[in-house]
């Protein structure tokens, strides 16, 4: 087997990287976006793989909010 040549120095920069603000509003789309999914989901609450797939995206949303707040520092 072939020994993988490695480079001197990492192969990546600064631009590759998010910054917070490019995080947080890509979490305030994605948490517009669930939050209409779930308001549609509540609609149709007396299937049970919807209300199934309420208790997932009520979690998803949570996880969301909470890591948003950790970026806002609040």
């Amino acid at each position: 087997m072939d020994r993988v040549k490695q480079l001197p120095l990492d192969d990546w920069n600064d631009q590759d990287l998010l910054t917070r603000d490019e995080a947080g509003g890509r979490l305030d789309e994605e948490i517009e976006a669930v939050t209409g999914e779930l308001a549609e989901l509540r609609l149709a609450a007396q299937d049970p793989a919807a209300r199934a797939g309420i208790e997932l995206l009520d979690r998803r949303l949570a996880a969301m909010k909470a890591a948003r707040a950790e970026l806002s520092g609040s």
